[in-house]
């Protein structure tokens, strides 16, 4: 049932995204038809050339294969590095081949587009998992050799229907029941195997059964999948290094040991940053820096050692919001503390102190979004009363977080604050992706607004 769906899906996918690619810039450019300034065979050919591309692009990277347990920003993932893929190659060729062809479009006409095939793509993951969730387009698997792991996942593949895999029973006789479908010989017969897709090896499963299996899968043309043990059961995603014909599992490996993740990091974090620092910092420093000074004496920056990346020290820029005091890496600021000034007071309240952080994240020492840094004080303390708090420092620290969004920011003043805060920067570390980052940043700036009690 399965394999006719992917017979026809593949050409369906890239029929439908060239029809809402086309569809998205003609409308973006009959909006801005008056900066386009583009007449109508330049644009007939400049949408050919990209649609061109852009299916290139798709069967080059089969982005059509959305996989049965991918997430949506796995998905999305995929996507921003084909579009920026097609961008690339597209305006290459347009370049060497637009002579004469009328004046060309706006370079921002086709990032515009980015949303509408983004949102278009993540519809279509949602409408596979609704299609596979009403019993169909699913693959037939089996699971041998019958223990407590194996049970679990049978019941998962069962209650999650979403998946699109169709649980017919275990070659085991061991505890019979009626998902037994015989011992492991039974798997070997013509019928077994018929319109089967999906083999699921217990570890029970010596490893000379596991090579019969394996080529009998292979001749019928069967996916194997093997059951880790219930050391390898971390809820965390695990990936595999080869060496030559040496296959070894990365049990701690995470989402930001990926070069392309981190280079997505980087300029997501860079784009980002210098919006701010145009729009705002350009007018805003001045500004402050006069209040600051009007106010008291010292200088308008306040440079902190704090930990970063590797426990490196660098120093956090922020806006001075205190009177010059000997105990500011050492004492955290409480309600109505004497050593912050009303400007300060102000600059607090709203979070507008952080806002320097920004030239951090242009350096390379912080990030839009991660872990907070701690003073080296604190964090030295800190490190001693809570267990695996080292951990959070295998990324950069950020200007936000998702502790911070989640209501945990301000004073610390008891452990489980800390320790809470810790909990939610592993699970940031351990489940990071782009579209993750652009929900923290979306809600921090409702919480610039939103909670300012615990601020002082």
């Amino acid at each position: 049932m399965a394999k006719r769906f992917y017979r026809y899906f593949p050409f369906l996918f890239v029929a439908a995204e060239l029809i809402v690619l086309w569809i998205t810039l003609g409308l973006i450019t009959f909006l801005l038809a008056e900066r386009t300034e583009s007449t109508l065979p330049s644009a007939l050919w400049e949408f050919g050339l990209f649609g061109l591309v852009w299916v290139l692009v798709l069967l080059f990277r089969k982005d059509y294969k959305i996989g049965r347990t991918s997430h949506y920003w796995d998905t999305l993932n995929q996507f921003f590095l084909s579009f920026a893929w097609g961008l690339l190659v597209f305006f290459l060729l347009r370049e060497q081949l637009a002579v004469g062809y009328g004046k060309a479009f706006g370079f921002y006409v086709y990032p515009l587009s980015l949303s509408f095939l983004a949102f278009f793509r993540v519809s279509v993951h949602a409408a596979l998992r609704r299609y596979r969730r009403s019993g169909r387009n699913y693959l037939k698997a089996v699971i041998l050799g019958r223990d407590q792991l194996s049970i679990r996942l049978a019941h998962t593949l069962q209650t999650n229907k979403a998946l699109g895999i169709k649980f017919l029973g275990f070659y085991d006789t061991k505890w019979g029941g009626e998902e037994s479908l015989g011992d492991v010989a039974h798997f070997f017969l013509p019928e077994a195997t018929e319109a089967l897709d999906l083999v699921y090896l217990s570890q029970e499963i010596s490893p000379e059964l596991v090579r019969k299996i394996v080529a009998h899968a292979d001749e019928n043309h069967i996916k194997v999948k093997i059951i880790p043990g219930p050391h390898l059961q971390w809820n965390k995603e695990m990936s595999f290094s080869r060496y030559g014909s040496f296959l070894v599992v990365n049990v701690n490996e995470i989402p930001l040991d990926r070069l392309m993740n981190r280079v997505f990091k980087r300029v997501f974090d860079l784009v980002f940053s210098l919006i701010v620092l145009v729009s705002v910092l350009s007018w805003l420093i001045p500004l402050v820096a006069v209040l600051i000074r009007w106010e008291s004496k010292g200088p308008v920056f306040f440079l902190q050692k704090r930990t970063g990346l590797n426990n490196r020290e660098f120093y956090c820029i922020k806006f001075r919001t205190m009177l010059d005091n000997p105990w500011a890496d050492t004492l955290q600021a409480t309600r109505n503390d004497p050593r912050v000034t009303r400007v300060g007071r102000f600059l607090r309240r709203f979070s507008l102190d952080e806002l320097p952080q920004f030239f951090n994240v242009v350096k390379g020492d912080m990030s839009v979004v991660g872990p907070r840094p701690h003073t080296v004080p604190m964090n030295q303390e800190f490190k001693k009363r809570l267990d695996y708090y080292d951990n959070r420092h295998r990324i950069k620290p950020g200007i936000t977080g998702l502790a911070q969004v989640l209501g945990y920011r301000g004073e610390i003043a008891n452990l489980w604050q800390i320790r809470s805060r810790v909990r939610l920067d592993h699970f940031y570390i351990r489940n990071w992706s782009f579209f993750l980052d652009v929900r923290i940043v979306y809600k921090t700036m409702g919480e610039l607004i939103a909670r300012r009690d615990e601020i002082y």
